[in-house]
């Protein structure tokens, strides 16, 4: 294993910092690399940062441009899902477009055989298939799991997350023994892209229009109002609907084909079952009809108990035991054997 090189995905941000100062002391021959992904002070700063850090820890440092792909690959196929009425993970399909793929051509490009990155999730062997898969980490409460699900098996092969064997407290100790500026630095929750949060303005930015108007309408189809596009919605939102109805309305699907908004009182938000298409598989190969296995309809939520079975070659029907609140089309099903990730797909809009 020694002076086996391996790329970081330096951010300058804690957890990918411990990421690289951890494999440097295992004997790794470690190089720091930041992915200049969007314009902007967010990028700007996380490039000066990672520089710093890799001065402080003694390697190479690189900035890699890979402004088109992520427009391309990510930016766009957000944009383009939110005027169908969907509400996708972007972080989803950049880990597996950019951090997977991108990354590891520069890799092999930079004489490096492995990929790491700060995430709070592990990478073994499935006990029974042999597959790689990604692994919860060793603490629920940070755990990355759910947006690595559609890596590769080549791309897990050459994948170490060694963040993954540890507690996010134990990871500002060490953090702390390198630079105390770094250590207390908070971590990101926005999309890198949009930093602010504000969905529907960053598309209008880019796009220059945000859909024509149309109906807010009731599950019998009644109009209720006019909503000013379908990229403002998304299932399960209550606040900004700018009607009011005497009592709590939700976003129960928005039909871009007939550029309406559905709305319902909460109970109706709550259902058992979804389907998902643009499957990817991981631990397993294959998903069985009958099976039963644990699952995330949302980078936040809880597993929850389910049944599977295929309806199709590309599509899954999922059957929940306790009903799930919000299920929404365009972010990911994310299932479970045990610890380990079977593989997942996106959720489909509801059949009618």
């Amino acid at each position: 294993m020694e002076h086996e090189k391996v790329i970081v995905g330096l951010s300058g941000g804690v957890d990918s910092t411990v990421c690289a100062y951890l494999l440097k002391q295992q004997g790794y021959d470690v190089i720091g690399v930041t992915m200049d992904l969007w314009p902007g002070e967010s990028g700007e700063k996380a490039i000066r940062d990672a520089k710093m850090v890799s001065e402080k820890l003694g390697i190479p440092h690189h900035v890699l441009d890979f402004r088109g792909e992520f427009k391309e690959k990510v930016v766009d196929d957000f944009i383009d899902r939110y005027f169908k009425g969907l509400t996708p993970n972007p972080c989803v399909v950049c880990n597996r477009y950019i951090k997977g793929e991108a990354l590891s051509a520069k890799a092999h490009e930079l004489g490096a055989t492995r990929i790491a990155t700060g995430h709070y999730a592990r990478v073994d062997k499935h006990p029974v298939t042999g597959r790689y898969a990604i692994r919860n980490s060793a603490t629920a409460q940070k755990d990355q799991t759910y947006a690595l699900y559609r890596l590769t098996q080549d791309q897990l092969e050459a994948m170490l997350l060694p963040v993954g064997e540890y507690t996010k407290e134990e990871v500002r100790k060490i953090a702390e023994q390198i630079d105390g500026f770094i250590a207390q630095k908070g971590d990101s929750q926005d999309i890198c892209f949009i930093p602010d949060g504000e969905y529907a303005s960053f598309i209008v930015e880019q796009r220059g229009n945000s859909g024509k108007a149309g109906d807010f309408v009731d599950l019998e189809g009644n109009t209720l109002g006019k909503h000013k596009g379908v990229i403002h919605y998304t299932v399960g939102q209550r606040k900004g609907l700018g009607l009011a109805f005497g009592k709590p309305m939700y976003v129960y699907s928005v039909d871009s084909k007939l550029n309406r908004v559905v709305l319902c009182e909460n109970e109706t938000l709550f259902q058992t079952k979804l389907y998902a298409g643009e499957l990817s598989y991981m631990a397993l190969d294959k998903f069985e009809d009958g099976m039963r296995l644990q699952a995330k309809i949302r980078y936040g939520n809880k597993m929850a108990w389910c049944t599977v079975k295929m309806i199709d070659e590309d599509t899954l029907e999922c059957v929940f035991d306790e009903p799930q609140r919000a299920i929404t089309p365009g972010q990911s099903l994310v299932l479970y054997d045990g610890d380990y990730v079977a593989g997942g797909g996106i959720i489909l809009p509801k059949q009618v």
